[in-house]
């Protein structure tokens, strides 16, 4: 099978994937952080938003997206999809959220299913604390406050007031120049008609 063909069977994450895995290391082996990474997936089906270390959280939500793309793509009635969520979701109720309530939530969807943030880092702790840098993962279109705070409306600043005004001037100035500008060149040309005609 030809690499063409290998990538109609696997369809493309709207994510970012990083070309090596990161260096996770579980006293469990390969299995044990396959289950850590479960746990994570399950709370964050639950809870619409995680807060954790920022590398497992990105390892996290690379399951995350292949999961809910798989569950759009197949749908509740194809095995081997149940078999994925089964595993993934370590709370069988989650199973039923993720067919009933995110899959038609992005089911139309252009963009990634998560968004991932790098959360402030806590300067009142002993450096040991600070090794690991957190980050929040959330599902896109959750019902939770957002994260991101609204922008503050400027327009009316005093400055950007002054700012505007300055150049609603300066584009009348340039206005006029252009006119003048053309009023001269057509002055010109009737005045070298007017010599030829004489």
């Amino acid at each position: 099978m030809s690499q063409a063909e290998f990538r109609k069977l696997i369809p493309a994450l709207r994510i970012a994937i990083r070309p090596r895995s990161l260096r996770m290391r579980n006293i469990d082996g390969p299995g044990g952080r396959l289950k850590r990474i479960a746990g994570h997936v399950t709370n964050l089906i639950r809870d619409e938003r995680v807060e954790h270390n920022f590398p497992t959280l990105s390892e996290a939500r690379n399951y995350a997206e292949r999961l809910i793309a798989e569950a759009i793509r197949h749908g509740d009635k194809h095995q081997p999809t149940m078999d994925l969520a089964n595993f993934y979701l370590q709370e069988k109720q989650l199973v039923h959220k993720l067919f009933k309530v995110l899959v038609p939530r992005y089911r139309n969807s252009t963009v990634s299913y998560t968004k991932m943030y790098k959360a402030p880092t806590i300067t009142n702790r002993k450096p040991a604390a600070i090794d690991h840098p957190k980050g929040i993962l959330e599902l896109r279109n959750n019902p939770l406050p957002p994260l991101e705070p609204r922008p503050i409306p400027t327009r009316n600043w005093i400055h950007n007031v002054l700012l505007e005004e300055a150049r609603k001037d300066f584009a009348a100035e340039k206005k006029m120049e252009k006119e003048l500008a053309l009023q001269n060149q057509i002055e010109d040309q009737q005045r070298d008609q007017n010599d030829e005609i004489d």
